[in-house]
């Protein structure tokens, strides 16, 4: 996160509390990045952010601000963040209405989805500082692509402890048994347990953690995430995707989505370098 020089803040004039821009400036105060102002708007909002913009400056900002609207929401964040060259783009998060997600899907699983950048969706206004960071990995997989994965997880929840004085936590779920599983490992809840105990230890070494900043739970993650958050009061979850072989829209699979409404925390996605790749190809072609 240190490495960020520009970051895509989504602002919106209906939303007085302005959590994603107060985010934004806790990471910018620290990263000296500049920050780009977004009003995803057909109207003008000329007024609005030349307020922002000044406020800004006179803080000590480096800012720019745009009004602009392409096709929807995430889109427009989408082609903004390309254009700009910003690392991280942040944006607040409402819950959406139940019956309207379940027959549209909702434009903030759009923008995890296709965003090349980090999305740091700002959920709450409760203080950063001297909060707990949790970071959710898989430590059952440890092919490359995962491992790749958990050291980026961690560093950025690292970051952004470091930013804020608070405390990394990681969490990590594991499946119940399967008597139908192929792998003797996966019919007995003890072997299970044991193998991922086995895996969190070589974890913890790897990452210079200790024993009470990890934490370990039979289960779904997209429920045990949410449970584990609120159970340690955590201020931001650090979530990740990894890709698959042959993938073709590049994808992020669905936790982080599942999750994004039952989440109390602020929520930081990411995903794999050959993902964001993939995804700005993607981009650059239909440009």
């Amino acid at each position: 996160m240190q490495a960020i020089r520009s970051i895509l803040v989504v602002v919106d004039a209906k939303l007085s509390d302005g959590l994603a821009l107060k985010r934004a400036q806790l990471i910018a105060n620290v990263t000296k990045s500049h920050l780009h102002l977004l009003a995803c708007s057909k109207e003008p909002q000329d007024s609005f952010l030349a307020g922002l913009s000044a406020g800004l400056a006179a803080d000590g900002f480096s800012v720019s601000a745009q009004t602009a609207w392409h096709k929807s929401e995430h889109e427009t964040i989408i082609m903004a963040q390309q254009a700009e060259g910003c690392g991280l783009v942040v944006k607040q998060h409402l819950p959406d209405n139940p019956l309207k997600k379940a027959l549209l899907t909702p434009e903030d699983w759009k923008l995890l989805r296709h965003c090349p950048a980090p999305v740091l969706m700002v959920k709450t206004e409760a203080p950063w500082t001297g909060g707990k960071i949790l970071a959710a990995v898989d430590v059952g997989n440890s092919d490359s692509e995962h491992k790749t994965m958990h050291a980026s997880l961690v560093k950025h929840a690292v970051d952004i402890a470091g930013l804020a004085q608070g405390q990394v936590h990681v969490f990590t779920a594991y499946p119940a048994p399967m008597l139908s599983a192929a792998d003797p490992t996966f019919q007995l809840q003890e072997t299970i347990e044991a193998r991922y105990r086995d895996a969190c230890k070589g974890f913890m070494q790897e990452h210079q953690l200790n024993e009470g900043q990890l934490h370990l739970a039979e289960g779904p993650a997209d429920a045990l995430i949410p449970k584990i958050a609120h159970d340690l009061g955590a201020s931001v979850t650090v979530m990740g995707t990894v890709a698959r072989s042959g993938i073709a829209g590049a994808l992020i699979g669905n936790t982080a989505e599942v999750v994004l409404d039952a989440l109390e925390t602020d929520i930081l996605v990411l995903k794999p370098e050959d993902v964001m790749e993939h995804l700005e190809t993607l981009l650059a072609g239909n440009s």
